[in-house]
């Protein structure tokens, strides 16, 4: 069988591809491998599927179903099997192999098409926000995770180099300054999801709903919840009440999980101009626009 990667994940990778890279044209035969190696029966590669990684339907060879997963090593796998690991299952889909192999996962089968985001909107979020909370757990002791800090300050270094227009920079300089305070004083730290959505939530018969595709970080819940705060960002722009729905959002969230709101709204705007500037710097200008327009509601 062909491994072509899809066409969303061969163009998500090579905006941030660094030169040389070559992982890309490798992972048809690097799948290859992986799957004979398992003894793995393959069913077919998961279309449109993820922006960091190849995912394979297949099944063990007992006939059990499963997930193989390829990620290079800029989307920090090993970082994922660790908290994967560490979750145990609750609330987040389990690995199947216990033991490891670079930039490769196997994991158990969920329902793949079938996300939270087919739930009407009011249990939509509500599952979504029950899922995130059992995933905010005590960092297991010796494991090396990035912190939220050292993350967003990678991104604070990429966002104050990025060309940008007059009305942009006002929105750049309030997302590093709320950055600034956030941190100066932040709360308990938690093992974090990294990069939360409705789509990161699918179906699964061990549990309703599981999380998958972690980019783990050690840091405040806060930060998590607030890249689940612009999901359905097309949406929210597209309405009339857009501005106000958002702002109930960030307050209605807050408090069904606990979480400060002025922190919540703080990490949120953080987030939406940092992925906003990143969108314009890769040549997405209209994912740029919805961003950021969105950040200025905040």
């Amino acid at each position: 069988m062909a491994f072509e990667p899809p066409q969303r994940l061969v163009r998500a990778l090579a905006e941030s591809a660094p030169d040389g890279d070559a992982w890309v044209e490798k992972l048809p035969e690097t799948t290859r491998e992986a799957v004979a190696l398992r003894e793995l029966t393959v069913e077919r590669v998961q279309v449109p599927g993820g922006r960091s990684s190849l995912v394979v339907l297949v099944r063990l060879a007992d006939g059990t179903p499963a997930v193989l997963k390829l990620a290079p090593p800029r989307s920090r796998p090993e970082a994922e099997r660790a908290a994967l690991a560490h979750w145990g299952g609750l609330g987040a889909v389990q690995l199947v192999e216990s033991t490891a192999t670079e930039g490769v996962l196997l994991l158990e089968r969920l329902h793949p098409d079938v996300s939270v985001r087919s739930l009407p909107e009011a249990k939509a979020w509500l599952e979504a926000a029950g899922t995130l909370r059992r995933l905010w757990v005590t960092p297991p002791e010796g494991a090396v995770f990035e912190t939220v800090a050292e993350r967003t300050g990678r991104q604070a270094v990429a966002m104050r180099g990025a060309p940008v227009s007059a009305e942009v920079a006002g929105l750049v300089d309030a997302a590093l300054s709320a950055r600034e305070e956030l941190l100066a004083a932040p709360p308990e730290a938690r093992l974090l999801h990294g990069t939360f959505r409705q789509s990161k939530v699918l179906a699964g018969e061990r549990a309703s709903w599981l999380a998958v595709g972690p980019d783990p970080v050690v840091g405040e819940c806060a930060f998590d919840l607030a890249r689940l705060v612009r999901d359905r960002v097309e949406d929210l722009i597209a309405s009339p009440s857009g501005a106000s729905t958002t702002r109930r959002r960030v307050k209605r969230l807050a408090e069904s999980l606990d979480v400060d709101q002025e922190r919540l709204r703080g990490w949120t705007l953080f987030r939406a101009v940092e992925s906003g500037v990143r969108a314009l710097r890769v040549g997405r200008p209209r994912d740029a626009e919805l961003l950021l327009e969105f950040a200025g509601w905040l």
